[in-house]
């Protein structure tokens, strides 16, 4: 299927969207292919509206950020903080929902100037509203994740416009001008399967530092894992897991002796297909672990009854990584050349622990075993991961917002003077 997928999209036929894309594909080329024909057909440039006249400059600058996540969902959980953060004296920052609201959306309406609600706005009269309120900066935290509201960046709701953490990739258009990264996501020489100009930060990903992590231990038993034995563990989506990640970890099973492995099993279908490709592969199907829908505390306290985290590939863990690496569990990752296929090792650098980044298959294997089997070496990770929190990138909400907001006023300085979009590099 794969096969036959890759040979259409080079075809121009429209067979599959960005977000799958990116999910099932490790190369940017296709990624960049996918979005284009994807944009083409669903959101081409709107020409009803004109060009946006330069807008006076504002004494403060004007920032929107749309989104249908403002809620209790893994775009607000890492953002939640930097919206808190922005400097009020130079910005103006405008939220436009158009998603459900629930006990995240109060502490973030507190954040903004105003918090539009457009759920039930078409996606012209958002365009006409941004333009009315001269929005200088409009940043889509959505992208092509599902829940998306592309046409008002086709019709141009602010001058400048921007892509960041939703969708991990390029938007594919005439009319997003950059797009947020890092240079170990994207380095200069994979700039070209990207539309945009890339804005890059010293660190990619945000965190909350006000999220509360729970000092909450199950007993292994709570949980259905066994009382000794290597436990590791993998709760991204189950999507996320492709044969190929998943033939690793049967292979990493089979070398450590008395381990298990820890997933999320959202139904039965995830369950049982898994536990006959581990047959398939000679591996006792339990010793795959499944973790019930629970409560985002209860879920978080299960990250202390793992030892070590498998990512996954292409399609890395983002939030979950964070939330991995937080609660100080070590992960490995399998660098590759797309945007969600790099973001994981992004990440790690961000905590300082750029040894966990593995760069072929046999080598993500060898980690795994090798912390799996060596308790000294184990015990290094783990308490280097533990010393590096605190200082790290990863958690410096305050300087990430610094660096942000130095972007936007780059982006913002460039376009007053009558500047086009270029990369920018924030140091």
């Amino acid at each position: 299927q794969i096969n036959e997928i890759t040979k259409k999209i080079k075809n121009e036929e429209h067979v599959i969207g960005p977000f799958l894309a990116i999910a099932f594909f490790e190369n940017p080329k296709l990624h960049k292919f996918s979005a284009e024909l994807y944009n083409k057909k669903n959101y081409p440039l709107n020409k009803f509206f004109p060009k946006i006249k330069k807008y006076p400059k504002h004494e403060k600058i004007r920032i929107a950020y749309f989104s249908g996540d403002f809620r209790n969902h893994p775009v607000s959980t890492l953002t939640a903080e930097l919206f808190e953060l922005h400097n009020s004296n130079k910005f103006e920052v405008y939220a436009f929902s158009y998603g459900a609201k629930d006990f995240v959306t109060e502490r973030l309406e507190k954040s903004f100037d105003k918090f539009i609600d457009i759920g039930k706005i078409p996606d012209n009269d958002v365009v006409l509203l941004g333009r009315e309120m001269e929005i200088d900066i409009a940043i889509d935290l959505s992208g092509y994740s599902g829940d998306e509201r592309v046409g008002i960046f086709a019709g141009k709701v602010a001058p400048i416009q921007l892509s960041y953490i939703g969708y991990l990739g390029t938007m594919g258009s005439e009319y997003y001008d950059y797009l947020l990264a890092d240079q170990h996501i994207i380095p200069n020489n994979m700039r070209k399967w990207y539309t945009e100009k890339i804005i890059y930060l010293p660190s990619f990903q945000v965190n909350d530092n006000k999220r509360a992590f729970p000092d909450k231990v199950f007993l292994r038993e709570d949980l259905g894992l066994p009382s000794k034995g290597f436990v590791f563990c993998c709760f991204n989506n189950s999507y996320k897991i492709l044969p190929s990640t998943f033939d690793s970890w049967m292979r990493i099973l089979s070398k450590v002796d008395d381990s298990v492995i820890f997933l999320l099993g959202p139904n039965k279908n995830v369950k049982d297909n898994l536990q006959k490709e581990a047959i398939a592969r000679d591996i006792n199907p339990d010793r795959l672990i499944f973790g019930e829908n629970v409560s985002m505390s209860d879920y978080l306290s299960r990250f202390h009854n793992a030892d070590l985290f498998l990512d996954t590939s292409p399609y890395n863990a983002g939030a979950t990584a964070s939330d991995a690496l937080r609660s100080e569990l070590p992960l490995i990752t399998l660098l590759g050349n797309s945007f969600a296929s790099r973001h994981a090792a992004s990440i790690l650098r961000a905590v300082g622990l750029p040894e966990l980044i593995a760069r072929s298959t046999e080598e993500y294997e060898s980690f795994a075993i090798e912390l799996a089997t060596n308790p000294e070496m184990f015990q290094a990770i783990k308490a280097k991961l533990r010393k590096n929190l605190s200082s790290s990138l990863l958690l410096d909400t305050k300087l990430f917002s610094k660096n942000l907001e130095s972007a936007y006023q780059k982006i913002y300085h460039r376009y007053q003077d009558g500047l086009g979009p270029d990369h920018i590099y924030i140091k």
